[in-house]
């Protein structure tokens, strides 16, 4: 199933034309030692290592600096990454590499090491107050000025896709919810994809990050099409949040089978190689397919949950603090917004659903809705994800906040395929409270 039919015409004062970019990217097993060569080639000669902590006592970060150093080049490790980085824990960053004076960068560990290192990296080469290159209406906007250091990410994790994005995303302590900067300097220039990264990886954060790759996929090809995107002023101004396109829809279907097949082999065995190889790869194509389609309502909502935690302290995760861990953040609201947004594009949504391996035969359109949120549900209960909100700490009496802290979420918002108003949106969130 799947067509450019969606595509074929351009509504009046909208964009007719898409913009394909993305890092260049090695995907293998073993793959990571090669970091110290590529690091030469991009003429890298003091290099700061980003990780944290845990990572920085395993086998692979030993791996990637030797690799570094016997490629000659100065190494200056940086292992206080913040777990779900906030603004202050990424200006932290950017102080150190701005006293360290790298000429490159290299990020090893999940979505919040290479974030923080993406934004040690803004921040450094060109100083700015801090708000200036936040996302509007939150911060700024501002464009950012010139070009970054290189910079080569090495995921650990099976789900994030920011080692191919020019997103990076952090709590902003003063707002209660989490927001991001975007921009296609901050997406690093070459990614490194070892899945003998994710063998050691707890069941809990198998299953989390996988979740974050499926509604990746999911959310970038029900998105508004970039048809119906308002066409930019300038070329330069189109936004990396296009909309779905034929680029992005080739990597969300192959995202969405694999999920589909192995997302609950990958979390229920960790033995299970081919498994968790499989959903490393599906991560690296729905991170591809997002960051030229744009995620919408599900991640909107999610930087909400995780912004207003109180209690929570998921299993497989640090207990230093409370935390809702990013993919579960955005899981638990998506049923709800498939539900709502399948009337605009029902066949997209019965594809998605089919896609991830949900029997479709005899469905018609007004049944969209209801069998992709199935779908979803089936895969969340397989892998030990919360009923919804309420399994995350969260009542009725939350919905004015949690809607207070997804409003401004508008560079996601704005790409759903329906509207997303307030009274919208918590809507959603009483109907994210519990699902069985």
């Amino acid at each position: 199933m799947g067509c450019c039919h969606h595509y074929q015409t351009v509504a009046e004062g909208c964009d007719s034309a898409f913009t394909v970019d993305t890092s260049r990217v090695t995907f293998g097993r073993g793959c990571l030692a090669e970091v110290g060569e590529r690091a030469r080639a991009l003429g890298m000669t003091r290099v700061a290592l980003f990780s944290d902590e845990r990572l920085a006592r395993l086998p692979f970060f030993q791996t990637v600096l030797q690799s570094l150093k016997a490629a000659g080049l100065d190494v200056v490790p940086y292992t206080h990454v913040h777990v779900e980085p906030t603004d202050q824990s990424i200006l932290e960053a950017a102080r150190f590499a701005a006293e360290a004076r790298p000429d490159g960068y290299v990020s090893l560990g999940g979505g919040s090491v290479i974030d923080t290192c993406k934004g040690a990296n803004l921040y450094a080469t060109h100083p700015a107050d801090f708000l200036a290159y936040v996302n509007a209406p939150v911060g700024e906007g501002r464009a950012v000025p010139g070009p970054l250091e290189p910079h080569i990410a090495c995921p650990t994790t099976s789900g994030t896709g920011s080692e191919v994005t020019g997103i990076t995303i952090f709590d902003l302590l003063s707002l209660g919810a989490k927001t991001g900067i975007a921009s296609p300097r901050l997406r690093p220039t070459e990614a490194l994809i070892d899945p003998d990264c994710t063998a050691t990886l707890p069941s809990e954060v198998t299953a989390a990050s996988g979740m974050d790759v499926l509604s990746h996929a999911l959310e970038s090809y029900t998105a508004r099409p970039y048809v119906r995107r308002p066409a930019p002023a300038r070329p330069s101004l189109r936004p990396m949040s296009q909309g779905a396109n034929p680029w992005s829809d080739l990597g969300c279907r192959e995202a969405l089978r694999l999920m589909g097949q192995y997302l609950e082999r990958a979390v229920t065995d960790a033995e299970d190689r081919e498994a968790r190889e499989q959903l490393m790869w599906a991560s690296t194509l729905a991170g591809i397919a997002f960051g030229n389609a744009g995620v919408h309502a599900p991640h909107g909502m999610a930087y909400a949950v995780a912004g207003a935690v109180r209690d929570f302290r998921p299993s497989g995760y640090p207990q230093e603090e409370p935390l809702v861990p990013h993919g579960m953040a955005v899981i638990v609201n998506a049923p709800a917004v498939f539900r709502y947004t399948a009337e605009v594009s029902p066949e997209r949504h019965l594809e998605a659903a089919q896609w991830l391996g949900a029997d479709v035969r005899g469905a018609t359109p007004g049944d969209a809705g209801e069998v992709l949120a199935g779908r979803v549900l089936q895969l969340m209960r397989a892998v030990g994800m919360p009923n919804g909100l309420s399994g995350v700490g969260y009542t009725e009496a939350d919905v004015d906040t949690l809607t207070e802290g997804a409003f401004p979420q508008q560079r996601l918002l704005q790409n759903a395929p329906r509207d997303m108003s307030k009274p919208v949106l918590s809507g959603l969130f009483r109907q994210a409270l519990r699902y069985w």
